[in-house]
């Protein structure tokens, strides 16, 4: 998605437990808006799907996150408007904090006055406190400084999460973790 930012692969070697307390760390110094409000539940869960998996159901505007046992976590996102939707897999490539923004080709044809980028932390940021991408596009899972866009079809095709749920799962995940996105 134009992502500018540093992979913080480091982290993947840290504990959960440690990751999680740095990507609340991260939220509390980097959201411009605050978000105390988290979409996610613990939810029953089927399929044909490994733990860790995230499956992504556009149509209920939900996230996934497998955790296996006939159990998931269930994130509230934002997700492709009509003609940006997509279905297919993809694998996490790449996590970034507090990540820059550089609008792709068909973002910039339509938003012409937006910038060429925009800086890591700033609240006009749209990707947020973080950012998961995906090798299938200019796709990534990522935050929002617009929690009011959460729920809704609003995107050019990536998946918009709260900032303290896109860090949860940020902690969760890891490089190459599957991506399903359905209707």
């Amino acid at each position: 998605m134009g992502i500018n930012g540093q992979q913080t692969g480091s982290i993947m070697h840290l504990s959960r437990w440690l990751a999680a307390a740095s990507a609340a760390l991260t939220l509390a110094a980097t959201t411009a808006l605050p978000q105390s409000a988290q979409a996610r539940d613990i939810v029953g869960f089927s399929g044909d799907y490994s733990p860790g998996t995230i499956v992504v159901k556009t149509g209920a505007r939900s996230l996934y996150y497998v955790l296996g046992g006939g159990k998931a976590v269930r994130y509230t996102v934002g997700v492709g408007r009509a003609g940006k939707q997509w279905t297919g897999t993809a694998m996490i490539d790449g996590k970034y904090l507090r990540p820059a923004w550089s609008p792709p080709a068909d973002v910039k044809r339509d938003k012409p006055y937006l910038p060429n980028m925009i800086a890591g932390g700033s609240g006009s940021n749209p990707m947020g406190a973080a950012a998961l991408t995906l090798s299938r596009g200019q796709y990534a899972i990522h935050g929002t400084n617009n929690p009011g866009s959460i729920g809704g079809f609003v995107s050019y095709g990536c998946i918009r999460m709260y900032n303290a749920d896109v860090l949860d799962l940020y902690s969760r995940v890891s490089f190459g973790t599957t991506v399903i996105v359905t209707n």
